[in-house]
């Protein structure tokens, strides 16, 4: 029985059938003479593992071992293209589980706010922190410190955005005559951080911005469950703004790429929304589930639910507004400060992408599951 078999004769089969497998895989590109040498040496090892001769088995495999090696020419650069296979093997999975499972996310604005943060920004007295705190700050809640001084008597020209090397996107301040280039959002700098608007004079030394402002909360999309079950009331997913009169596909005559906007899911094909600040209603009830009720309260940083604007819907306390089918309506936590279905009206089914499941960066009391 084979379990009873010596271990030398078992060695001294597996490395028979090996042989066998490798003569097969070379046999076209070794000579006939290599060929005959080997299948000798297989032979050898054959007869010494039937007569059961542990140190016969032991001289006929080494032989067969070596004449191998002396065959088979090593790889070139083996050891870096084996790196390079293994590098982009990890390349190819993790393209997979982005495309199907996992994507990343980065919370761009204010609009869920308390729920997630976008980028915050917080202007200060104070000059930046030494290095190492600042190093920590970064890897801990993604602040970037932000501290420019005039160099000159200078005049405030213009704040732009500019991208260096092709894809990171920078502000500007360009003065008279001196320009400073910051790590920070537009937006952020001007409406958190507040440096002189164009046309204000500084003196040489005087602060013209200076704080911090900490990165939007950076989330995991599951990409998957929606393909098994339908979107759910309540619900924080993400979509493509394709096809949806946004503010900015409005000003590029709906032409330029698309956009990915995370909001709460607060209406499903067929539902009837009215909101009569600071409460939604759903098909003519008061909003379930905790996390409406956690904005209706007007408490812990929210606000409730403001009415939407003129030219849009649900602008009055009376007024109703039903879903069409495979249509989903989409609100900010942050309602008095979102962009959503209240200005755009519906999230159609295919824009949808998935549903944020987790905040993995950075580690604030946000870190965690959404809910």
């Amino acid at each position: 029985m084979f379990f009873l078999t010596p271990r030398h004769v078992k060695q001294g089969s597996a490395f028979i059938k090996d042989a066998k497998k490798l003569l097969a895989y070379k046999r076209d590109l070794w000579s006939d003479a290599a060929v005959a040498e080997f299948e000798a040496g297989i032979r050898k090892l054959e007869e010494a593992t039937k007569r059961r001769q542990p140190r016969e088995i032991e001289e006929a495999a080494g032989a067969l071992d070596k004449m191998a090696g002396t065959l088979i020419k090593p790889v070139a650069d083996a050891g870096l293209r084996e790196n390079c296979e293994v590098f982009l093997v990890a390349i190819v999975i993790a393209l997979g589980v982005r495309t199907y499972f996992l994507q990343p996310f980065t919370i761009p604005t204010g609009s869920m706010q308390p729920t997630l943060n976008g980028i915050i920004g917080h202007p200060t007295t104070e000059p930046p922190p030494n290095i190492v705190v600042r190093l920590f700050q970064t890897a801990v809640f993604g602040r970037t410190w932000v501290d420019v001084v005039s160099k000159t008597d200078d005049v405030i020209l213009d704040i732009q955005e500019v991208k260096r090397f092709g894809f990171l996107t920078r502000t500007e301040i360009r003065c008279a005559h001196n320009s400073y280039v910051i790590n920070c959002p537009k937006r952020t700098l001007i409406d958190s951080l507040r440096p002189p608007p164009p046309g204000q004079a500084v003196k040489a030394g005087e602060v013209i911005t200076r704080g911090y402002h900490d990165t939007g909360d950076h989330v995991f999309v599951d990409k998957f469950s929606y393909n098994f079950r339908r979107p759910a009331r309540g619900d924080v997913f993400v979509f493509n703004t394709l096809n949806i009169p946004t503010t900015d596909n409005v000003a590029n005559m709906m032409q330029g790429p698309s956009q990915f906007y995370i909001k709460r899911l607060a209406g499903l094909p067929g539902d009837e929304l009215r909101i009569a600040s600071p409460q939604l209603f759903v098909n003519g009830k008061r909003a379930e589930g905790k996390p409406f009720e956690r904005v209706m309260s007007a408490q812990d940083g929210y606000r409730g639910y403001a009415q939407g604007p003129s030219d849009g819907v649900l602008w009055k306390p009376a007024e109703t507004f039903t879903l069409p089918e495979k249509s989903y309506f989409a609100l900010g936590d942050n309602s008095y400060n979102s962009q959503d279905s209240r200005y755009w009206r519906t999230v159609p089914q295919q824009n949808i992408m998935g549903r944020g499941v987790l905040v993995y960066w950075p580690f604030t009391r946000h870190w965690g599951p959404i809910n």
